[in-house]
């Protein structure tokens, strides 16, 4: 190699005009296939690279008072941009005198598709089911002090009732017969209500426990809803409950957000928002790390919504929000 140098400077040096000796020597080096893609130490031509995880756009709602916000965002954009919402004034198919049952919009999970949102309200106290695009109406029903709802098989919608007179309780309804109620069990302070098809298992959380369901003569017209298992909550004043896994959930008490792990039950702290007080919704993707939660700073409410991944707090003035979610 010296002596390559050698008759590089001499004949190509910079003086004359010509390429500079490192452009040569790089040509030279590369055509002797000795300047390749440059590695680290160690790593092997047939070594696969890493995947980069791409962070799409995130897609949420933010519901409070008698309306529901739709967000889209992304690192790249600046501002989050409305892309849908309502209020239930736009209500279709539901007569007016329903409308101050939903004052205070507390919770909304889209369907698996996407085309339908079904939302509770603790004001009074009811629950609905909406066809998005058209603002409809499909089932609505009084349902004291709601606080959260989910989609069961065959259609069925569970609803968790809080504290009030013909509430506590964790109630299954049908949109096709609107008036029966099919199943009433006793929760106290019913906050959340999660189900995990995989497992095929409905979880309910009230005051101080977490409650774990089967479903029994689901196919039958007297469907029931057996407890499998109940678990004391680290401490009292359990508000939220989300899924994470098969294998886990989130939920959140008076003073802390806890990861319960479903085969040990066993409750830890969520690291992420650790010994954060007053959590009124939590979403969390692990694969990503995305992360959207609400927490009460005017009393049991706020004007923001908090996102982490990326990180942006939304501001909604006039507003008082409850709850985010991830949507569809």
């Amino acid at each position: 190699m010296p002596g390559i140098l050698k008759v590089f400077k001499y004949r190509f040096g910079t003086n004359q005009g010509l390429l500079p000796v490192n452009a040569l020597l790089s040509l030279l080096l590369l055509g002797m296939g000795i300047v390749g893609c440059s590695k680290s130490s160690g790593q092997h031509e047939d070594e696969a690279t890493p995947p980069i995880v791409a962070m799409d756009s995130v897609t949420i709602f933010a519901v409070g008072d008698d309306k529901i916000f739709e967000y889209r965002y992304s690192a790249q954009a600046g501002r989050p941009r409305t892309v849908w919402e309502w209020q239930v004034a736009q209500t279709t198919g539901m007569p007016t005198s329903y409308h101050t049952q939903f004052q205070s919009v507390d919770d909304c999970k889209a369907s698996a598709t996407g085309e339908q949102l079904l939302i509770t309200s603790s004001s009074l106290g009811a629950v609905l089911l909406l066809e998005k695009s058209t603002k409809k109406a499909l089932f609505y029903a009084k349902a004291p002090n709601a606080h959260s709802a989910e989609f069961l098989p065959g259609g069925y919608l569970a609803v968790a009732t809080s504290t009030a007179t013909g509430g506590n309780s964790l109630t299954v309804y049908h949109p096709d017969q609107p008036d029966k109620v099919f199943v009433k069990e006793s929760l106290y302070s019913g906050h959340g209500v999660v189900w995990l098809p995989e497992r095929k298992r409905l979880y309910a959380l009230g005051y101080n426990d977490l409650r774990e369901y089967s479903l029994k003569d689901w196919e039958s017209t007297e469907p029931k809803l057996q407890l499998e298992h109940t678990w004391t909550l680290p401490n009292d004043d359990g508000h939220e409950l989300s899924g994470v896994s098969n294998d886990k959930l989130l939920l959140t008490t008076a003073a802390n957000v806890w990861e319960f792990a479903i085969a040990s039950g066993t409750f830890k702290t969520f690291e992420p928002l650790k010994n954060m007080a007053k959590v009124k919704s939590v979403n969390y993707n692990e694969t990503t790390g995305q992360l959207v939660y609400t927490k009460g700073e005017t009393e049991w409410w706020t004007n923001n919504v908090y996102c982490i991944k990326p990180n942006k707090t939304i501001n909604i003035p006039n507003v008082k929000i409850y709850k985010a979610r991830f949507s569809k």
